[in-house]
């Protein structure tokens, strides 16, 4: 049967509420203690795990404590430092592209407008989303990662086949207060049950009500 968007919103609703119940305070995975940090681990967080980007930025916000240090970095020894997250090159190129555009352009500080911020070299929505929301408390749209696109298809929330389809979809449907928390949910879920190849759709608390788009 065919489902309605009122029906659809209905059942978000009650996505959210189970949601806020098992997770009332999701949090960033990516470690950071202020935006220039979550900007650089986010541009690291590309095609590779939060866990590894966590393990190099231990060291690496000692060795590069500010923007101003990351825009005055050698790009050959960044690209050592970050070798491990993988495609390092273009990762180095762009954290340093984008150090150097804010202390010129921004007098040294992060950006807190998502024009601004996607206006940065290597930059696009996700990342911009991930640091107006973690950093600035700043609703500016879903994140959509991996586990994001994956859910958002199993729950039919999404019919989207781009990032940004899949964005604007869920921002149309998911209230703007819950945008932030609603990513993190997703990530979570997706890391702990909706896995990519085997999900436990029996230990979900979702299972009752997911259409389980996708899933074989």
């Amino acid at each position: 049967m065919r489902e309605s968007l009122d029906q659809k919103r209905r059942r978000v609703r009650e996505i959210i509420k189970r949601f806020q119940k098992r997770m009332p305070h999701p949090q960033c995975a990516l470690h950071h203690t202020n935006p220039g940090e979550l900007l650089v681990a986010t541009i690291l967080s590309a095609q590779c795990t939060d866990e590894r980007v966590n393990i190099v930025t231990e060291t690496l916000f000692k060795k590069y404590p500010s923007i101003q240090a990351f825009a005055d970095a050698k790009h050959s020894e960044l690209e050592q430092d970050i070798r491990s997250t993988g495609f390092y090159k273009n990762k180095a190129r762009n954290i340093i592209a984008a150090a150097r555009s804010i202390v010129t352009e921004h007098g040294g500080q992060v950006p807190s407008t998502i024009e601004a911020l996607v206006g940065l070299p290597g930059v696009g929505r996700k990342t911009a989303n991930v640091v107006l929301g973690n950093a600035f408390g700043i609703a500016s749209g879903v994140v959509v990662d991996t586990h994001v696109t994956r859910l958002s298809c199993r729950l039919a929330l999404s019919k989207g086949k781009t990032a940004e389809a899949i964005e604007e979809e869920l921002n149309d449907l998911i209230p703007k207060r819950h945008w932030v928390n609603f990513s993190h949910w997703l990530i979570l879920h997706g890391r702990s049950v909706c896995k990519a190849r085997k999900p436990n759709c029996d230990g979900c608390f979702l299972n009752d009500i997911c259409p389980k788009l996708g899933v074989i």
